[in-house]
């Protein structure tokens, strides 16, 4: 098995739908619950608790999307693409961010709260609405 692998012209959309579901499932509550977190007021019983939701979510939608293989762009070991770098920084980000604030490192903590939302969500987002990605055939039409 090469470490850069065209991909094919088809996945077999029975293992790779469901994953896309669940991968929604996690990634758009996580997208809300981000957002809603960014712009109010930090430190509350309420922030704790759905950042403690959001943390999962983020994780959850992480996990997942290492079982989606690339669809567009080169595969490393047959399976992953560039944007599955995304995935990786989520599953190191977040016992980070977690830790931090247990900890009392508020700075630490808000930087990687931060990257987590910018990158994990904003930036790989982006890019699940490129031409060629399944999430801009639904949504754009094409």
């Amino acid at each position: 098995m090469a470490l850069i692998e065209r991909i094919p012209d088809k996945e077999e959309p029975m293992t790779y739908l469901p994953l896309v579901y669940a991968h929604l499932a996690t990634v758009v509550p996580a997208f809300g619950i981000g957002t809603w977190l960014m712009v109010r007021r930090k430190g509350t019983m309420h922030h704790r608790r759905l950042g403690h939701a959001y943390l999962v979510l983020m994780l959850a939608t992480a996990l997942v999307s290492l079982f989606m293989g690339a669809t567009i762009g080169p595969r490393f070991f047959g399976h992953f693409g560039y944007i599955h770098a995304f995935s990786l920084l989520t599953l190191v980000s977040v016992p980070i961010a977690y830790f931090a604030a247990r900890s009392g490192q508020v700075a630490l903590h808000r930087n990687t709260m931060i990257g987590l939302y910018v990158g994990g969500l904003l930036i790989a987002g982006s890019f699940a609405f490129m031409p060629g990605r399944l999430l801009h055939g639904w949504l754009l039409g094409s």
